[in-house]
């Protein structure tokens, strides 16, 4: 649902649902940075994923006050291809600097070797290198396309036709029969399909991109703790050992009111400090 959605059901402002959801996926994105941690995946896909903020990038430059973070708005996903755990992620650009940030955080959160899949994205083969170095068995998948598209075609946004693809060893010793981006792509599309901001051609893209990361991690949340996967019959999470049982919206709730409660918890220990020293 929209927020103006929301606010015609509950009667809540606009700001007060806007807060509410800011606050949650911050407090789902804590939990989640905490909890993914030591997770013994075995084959991981990687991808980014388009979308904009408060305008597109070719707009961007005629706007009379643009945010921080304005324009081309890239998310990057790691999935794991057997428990289907989406164990991270990072709003940013497609650069150098974010692919680095990415898949050092990758790495952080795996206790084990892993073979490791991604697209033929230049930025992927310095920061693999970078945060793994050879401790990972790495190999790039790109798709061969034809030269154009049919006489006709009418469609905005899908590619020509793919022809082929080419499976390239890059570190490791990888499997070949599992170099593969399919998982992590079509967790692309349940990404399109869960959340409005990524929908194209409607005006529900992200204003901020702050609000932007907040909606992904809830996203996750969700998608990690509470969906079950219909082939797995049981929650990535659970299939990923991370819990044993299956989360309901109202847990993701409390999640707030803990987090809420942590903070008041430590200002009024630093108070208390700030008495004694006084």
């Amino acid at each position: 649902m929209s927020i103006r959605a929301i606010t015609r059901v509950t009667g809540a402002s606009k700001n007060t649902v806007a807060k509410l959801l800011s606050d949650v996926g911050a407090a789902c994105a804590d939990y989640q940075d905490r909890g993914l941690r030591n997770l013994k995946c075995k084959r991981v896909q990687v991808d980014e994923i388009w979308s904009f903020t408060y305008a597109k990038q070719k707009n961007v430059a005629h706007c009379k006050a643009p945010p921080e973070g304005a324009g081309e708005t890239w998310t990057w996903t790691a999935i794991d291809a057997d428990s289907k755990l989406v164990l991270s992620w990072l709003v940013g650009g497609r650069d150098a600097d974010t692919a680095n940030a990415f898949m050092q955080d990758v790495a952080d959160r795996v206790s084990n070797r892993i073979q490791l899949s991604s697209d033929g994205h230049r930025a992927y083969l310095e920061a693999v290198y970078t945060a793994f170095d050879t401790a990972v068995d790495y190999a790039q998948l790109v798709k061969i396309y034809g030269g154009g598209r049919p006489e006709g075609y009418e469609g905005r946004y899908s590619p020509a036709e793919c022809t082929g693809i080419r499976k390239t060893r890059l570190f490791g010793n990888p499997d070949e029969k599992h170099v593969s981006t399919s998982y992590v792509e079509r967790q692309n599309l349940t990404m399109r399909m869960h959340m409005r901001r990524f929908t194209r051609l409607t005006n529900g893209f992200s204003k901020k991109v702050e609000n932007h990361a907040h909606a992904v991690s809830l996203h996750f949340m969700f998608y990690n703790f509470c969906r079950i996967h219909q082939t797995l019959r049981v929650t990535p999470a659970m299939a990923a050992g991370v819990t044993d049982r299956l989360w309901e919206i109202s847990d993701i709730a409390a999640m707030l009111d803990a987090r809420d409660l942590a903070i008041a918890t430590q200002k009024r220990g630093s108070y208390k400090k700030r008495l004694a020293a006084a």
